[in-house]
This record gives structure tokens, C-alpha cells and sequence, in this order.
């Protein structure tokens, strides 16, 4: 029998919602402030995943200018019914302090990868909100509530209201259906109905080290809910030394032959403790007792590395090729934006044919409008690297190689204008919100019309380096901490993972181009 070999998803692809139609799996998962919103990955077999469009690249259904580092798209929450395809998911303005201002879309499409609609506002009471379709043909949203006020219990619990699909609103009355459990932490609510029983599976510990899958269940939609007699179902809790750490916040599918899965988030800590590559996606076997609950096919509560497949046709999709020689008329879904997409004013790829060219905007540091693109670093060993030519004529014009984590943590090797009207290379680094810079000597390029740049992670170690021919390299700086570029070092903490990408400042306004020839991602 073939394996799954987990995590499925590696990187930056947390909060998994799983969906099955017909012969096709699909699993949605967070993106936070990267755009477009909501990653959808596609599967025959569980084992061989792509990427498909995602759903949310219209500004008209996703804008996210201003939303903090960590903040944007939570928790989608992916299901078909009758033909159409719903996506719910939560668009976060804020998330620290007492407050949390989230409010839950729904947007729908008969195809996975079509034109989704305009989204229609659910509400604002909580986050992670999922959509349950029953028998009768009614759609039931619940989600996280969230209480604000003092000396109460901020997740207070999964609440419950009926979707009026032909309207477009919710009806009827709120119901809490659910409290959580003593794990507390109670989140990432998922609904569905086996043999006459209602199931609730829920994220309850925390997104970090206590993280877990909690179930519930009822005869009633409303309930009342009683837990899991072995609650929780998956947690890696006190086994600090397992692989799969933050196992949690989970989904249930079944397949074509009646086996049932877990699709779930994990991370993968270095020896330090720190997650780059983020929380990702993995999934379990699971089984029905006799009493109908779920368990682990493994037993006990841990994620298990490798799991059987499902009896189905293997059908591996092509891997994607190292280079990108942007020689398309459009974006590799690979790359993602910063908040809003990037219109033609600041990223073409027509403007130079056979060219990246990126329009300098705001620095790394913005929230609004920044010449970047960046993809997810999926292994713990990466090289990246891009020739770029770029004529700064200021100070205020930089361009080049990024490993970003978020606007406050970000490593930068870049060329500018020094004050000596000279071209140079200078290196940037940010950690938690404050910028040192140069961090080396400035290096004078000023007789080279085209700048080979590379960026090479491994485990905790960070080193840049450049090339005048791309054949002789030259360390560029001193060997950094690649660590700082994770969710535990974010000020308070994050939720995303680290990302490689090019980028173009002009602080000036002036939009002085960048031209990127080509960007190679390898895992090493």
C-alpha cells in the first residue's frame, strides 16, 4: 500500500478545510495578509497535491490594505452542496488587544477554479467561521465567538445561525451550541452529520504547543454536545520530542471507498524551538468505534509521519520547474502580493517581455502598497536567486532579494544610489519592527548593468551573496539568523512562515522599475 508522508502541504499552509466532490479532493487554508486570499490545493489521491487559482483576486472581494503583519484572511472554510461551491472565511483588520475586528464573508462559484462572486457579509461576532449544508437543503454557519468585556472568557464559545442562501444574510436566532472543554481555546469550528449523529470537531489549546482537535456530538443540530470520551482526538501536548508539533485544528472527509481522514495543521520546529517554515498541512487515518466516534487508525493522539493512502489511482501532477524566466503574461500562482493585488502601474510582465518588471512603491516596513512578490520557503534547506538590472538614481530607490516573514521581520540585499552618486549593494535587516542597516560596507557595482543576487536558508543559518557573471559568487555580510524569521519571534507572535522574493522601493514617488530577469527556487 502507498504512503501519505506528512506534512502534505510543507510551509506556509495552515488551517486546512477539506472537501471532497466526486473523485476530487480540495483542501483550503489561511493566507493572512498575503494576496490573492485563500490557497486551494487539489488532489485525486491524497498523496500528490497542486495549486489551483485562488478564489479571492479581485480587490472588489479582498482588500487588506492597512490589516497588521498576522492579520487578514483567517481560517477558510471550504464545502460544495447541489453544485455550487461555498468558501467562508474571516477578513481580520485587527487581533491584538481585548478587541479583535473580524468579520466572515461567504463567497460561492460552480467551479473551483472559476470566477468566484463578490462576497456577501455573514457577520463580525467571531472568527473562523464554517458553513454545514443539511439534509433539507438549509445552510447553517457557525463560528468562534468572541467576548471582549472583562473577566469573561475571550473564546466563549461556537455559536450557530442559519444562512438564507437565496437572500444572502443570516436569519434566525444565534445559538451557542457548544462551550469547549478545559483545554480551552475553543476555534476552528467544522459541522457535519454521520449515521444520525451531528459532529462538531473544533480547535481548542491554542495554535502553539497545546494545540488540539477536540470532537463533540448530538443528536440536534442546537445540541446539547457531549465531548469525545477520549477527548481530544489529535494533540502532540507534552511530547515535545515528536516530530508533528501544534497538531490541531481539523477537518474530517471521507473517500470514495468510505475510509475517513484528518486533515490538519502541524509545525515543524527547529532545534530551537522557532516554526519558518510555519504551520502546515498534514493528514491522519481515521477510524469509527463502535460506539460511533472517531479515533486516530493509529491509536492514541498523536499525528502519526506516514499514514496508508487510499486505495485510488495515483495521479501525480508535473512539478513545477526551478526557474521562473517570467516569460508568461502572468504571475506564477507560486508568488503572492502583500494585501492588495499588483496592478499594472506596479508589477508587468509586458512592459520588458521576458522581464519581472516591478514599479518601486513603499518600503518593506508598509502596510498599504509594496512592489513585492514572494513565495513560501517549503524546505528547511532553499536557495533563491534572481539577476536583476536596476538604475537607482537616489537613495530613495532600492530593489533586490528578500527572506521576509512579515513587515517587521525581514531580511533585505538590495542596490541603491549612495551619496557618493555610486551603484552599491546594501544589506537590511528588520527584527520585530526595528531596521538595521547597512549591515555591511556598502559594495560599489556601479560598472554592472545586471546584478546576480542569492539567498541560501538552511535550518537556523541565513547567508546572502551576489555575482557580477552569475558564475563567481561573493558571500555578501556575515552568516544571519534565518530563525527570526518565524511565527514564536513576531511581536506578540504570528501565524504565517517565511517567504523568499524580490522587491522594489522608491521612497521618492517617482516609480523608478526594477527588471528581474529570472528567480530560481531550489530546495537543497
Amino acid at each position: 500500500m502507498s504512503q501519505i508522508v506528512n506534512p502534505i502541504l510543507r510551509g506556509f499552509y495552515p488551517d486546512p478545510s477539506i472537501c471532497r466532490v466526486g473523485d476530487n479532493f480540495y483542501i483550503a487554508t489561511s493566507t493572512f495578509e498575503w494576496f490573492p486570499g485563500v490557497r486551494i490545493s487539489h488532489s485525486r489521491d491524497l498523496v500528490h497535491w497542486r495549486t489551483l487559482q485562488s478564489p479571492l483576486r479581485r480587490l472588489s472581494q479582498l482588500n487588506m490594505a492597512g490589516v497588521p503583519a498576522s492579520g487578514g484572511v483567517w481560517a477558510p472554510c471550504l464545502t460544495w452542496d447541489k453544485g455550487v461551491f461555498y468558501l467562508v472565511f474571516t477578513d481580520v483588520k485587527r487581533w491584538t488587544g481585548i478587541h479583535k475586528e473580524c468579520h466572515n464573508y461567504v463567497v460561492t462559484c460552480d467551479r473551483i477554479d472559476g470566477e468566484w462572486s463578490d462576497p456577501v457579509f455573514l457577520n463580525s461576532s467571531g472568527f473562523d467561521p464554517s458553513l454545514f449544508h443539511d439534509d433539507e437543503g438549509r445552510h447553517w454557519l457557525v463560528n468562534m465567538q468572541w467576548d471582549f468585556r472583562p473577566q469573561r472568557n475571550r473564546f466563549s464559545g461556537i455559536v450557530l445561525q442559519e444562512f438564507d442562501a437565496a437572500a444572502g444574510r443570516l436569519v434566525g436566532p444565534i445559538v451557542t451550541i457548544f462551550e469547549g472543554t478545559p483545554l480551552g481555546v475553543i476555534e476552528g469550528p467544522h459541522l457535519l452529520k454521520k449515521n444520525g449523529w451531528y459532529y462538531l470537531i473544533a480547535a481548542e489549546g491554542g495554535t502553539f504547543s497545546t494545540h488540539a482537535v477536540t470532537v463533540a456530538r448530538s443528536r440536534r443540530l442546537t445540541g446539547l454536545y457531549e465531548v469525545h470520551p477520549n477527548n481530544p482526538l489529535l494533540t502532540s501536548n507534552h511530547h515535545p520530542e515528536h516530530p508533528l508539533q501544534s497538531a490541531g485544528h481539523g477537518c474530517l472527509v471521507d473517500d470514495q471507498n468510505g475510509q475517513w481522514y484528518l486533515a490538519h495543521l502541524c509545525r515543524r520546529p527547529l532545534a530551537n524551538g522557532r516554526s519558518t517554515l510555519g504551520r502546515e498541512t498534514a493528514i491522519q487515518n481515521i477510524v469509527w468505534d463502535s460506539d460511533g466516534w472517531p479515533q486516530l487508525a493509529s491509536g492514541g493522539f498523536l499525528p502519526q509521519v506516514t499514514v496508508d493512502a487510499p486505495n485510488l489511482v495515483p495521479v501525480v501532477w508535473p512539478a513545477a520547474a526551478a526557474r521562473d524566466h517570467f516569460d508568461s503574461s502572468e504571475l506564477s500562482l507560486e508568488f503572492q502580493s502583500l494585501r492588495v493585488p499588483l496592478f499594472p502601474q506596479t508589477l508587468s510582465l509586458t512592459d520588458r517581455p521576458g522581464f519581472l518588471r516591478l514599479y518601486g512603491h513603499e518600503s518593506l516596513q508598509s502596510h498599504f502598497h509594496q512592489a513585492l512578490i514572494a513565495r513560501r520557503v517549503q524546505s528547511f534547506h532553499v536557495r533563491a536567486t534572481t539577476a536583476v538590472e536596476f538604475d537607482p538614481q537616489t537613495f530613495h530607490q532600492m530593489a533586490g532579494l528578500t527572506a521576509y516573514y512579515s513587515s517587521q521581520s525581514f531580511y533585505y540585499l538590495y542596490l541603491t544610489r549612495t551619496d557618493a552618486s555610486t551603484k552599491a549593494l546594501g544589506l537590511m535587516r528588520c527584527e520585530r519592527d526595528a531596521v538595521t542597516f547597512p549591515l555591511l560596507k556598502e559594495i560599489p557595482v556601479d560598472h554592472l548593468a545586471r546584478v546576480f543576487l542569492r539567498v541560501e536558508i538552511e535550518t537556523t543559518r541565513l547567508v546572502f551573496s551576489f555575482s557580477p557573471n552569475g558564475t563567481e559568487w561573493y558571500v555578501v555580510g556575515v552568516e544571519e539568523d534565518a530563525s527570526i524569521l518565524s511565527d514564536e519571534h513576531a511581536v506578540p507572535f504570528g501565524f504565517t512562515g517565511a517567504m523568499v522574493g524580490l522587491a522594489c522601493q522608491d521612497l521618492g514617488g517617482t516609480r523608478r522599475w526594477a527588471d528581474f530577469d529570472w528567480f530560481d527556487y531550489e530546495e537543497l
